[in-house]
């Protein structure tokens, strides 16, 4: 059964996943208005692309947005929580070796120490956030089922990952649970909130290229007459 999940079921659900996120992405441009946004962007390269990078830049290094400063715990629970849900799928080892034989690109490798450290952290950012979600007011108020959904998917590969290289009396029953459920997330996330893989960067792109062109953002030329 592991070379079946391991194979073709992996190849599935990685085709799967780049497929459905493709598709994100083509619908968000194409969801664009085509005389504002569209038109704006192209027309002004020279400030949009600057802008988009920039935008993106600041959310993916620490303290480069006011969250930082006005929800520190909840923004350190989110970094350390993205850093490890990055890290770890693309440079674990294991993941690293199945990523080379189906699909032939080849990555370093994470030692297994720092990997378990991250699973670790990951796993605790996820459980933190969980309970700021039920103890926090206004964010019960915004709950959903997909919303915990999300946090579950992201959970259980963490876990039965890291159970599978602890528990070594049970371990193709847990590595089996950990294929299966690394293999779930990525045939959901197309479908759910977790879309936001690719679409945190097309958002913020475009939130960049409106700063930049339309609002008077650019450092440069002064504000787009829109």
């Amino acid at each position: 059964m592991l070379d079946f999940i391991t194979g073709p079921l992996f190849v599935i659900s990685l085709v799967i996943f780049v497929v459905g996120m493709l598709a994100r992405i083509f619908l968000y441009v194409r969801g664009l208005d085509w005389r504002l946004e569209r038109v704006a962007y192209r027309y002004h390269a020279d400030r949009s692309v600057p802008g988009a990078l920039a935008s993106i830049f600041k959310w993916l290094i620490p303290g480069g947005t006011d969250g930082w400063r006005t929800q520190p715990v909840a923004a350190v629970l989110f970094f350390l929580l993205h850093f490890g849900a990055v890290l770890v799928p693309l440079f674990l080892l294991g993941h690293t070796v199945l990523l080379e034989r189906y699909v032939g690109i080849t990555l370093p490798s994470l030692p297994g120490t720092l990997a378990d450290i991250l699973s670790v952290l990951s796993l605790a950012a996820i459980v933190l956030l969980g309970i700021r979600r039920m103890i926090s007011p206004a964010l019960r108020q915004l709950n959903s089922g997909s919303d915990w959904l999300i946090l579950v998917l992201t959970f259980l590969p963490f876990a039965t990952g890291l159970i599978a290289r602890l528990d070594t009396s049970a371990y193709q029953s847990w590595m089996i649970l950990h294929v299966l459920s690394g293999e779930l997330f990525l045939i959901l996330a197309p479908f759910t909130k977790l879309s936001h893989i690719v679409l945190f960067f097309m958002s913020r792109a475009q939130i960049g290229m409106d700063f930049a062109i339309k609002r008077g953002g650019a450092t440069r030329g002064g504000a787009f007459p829109w």
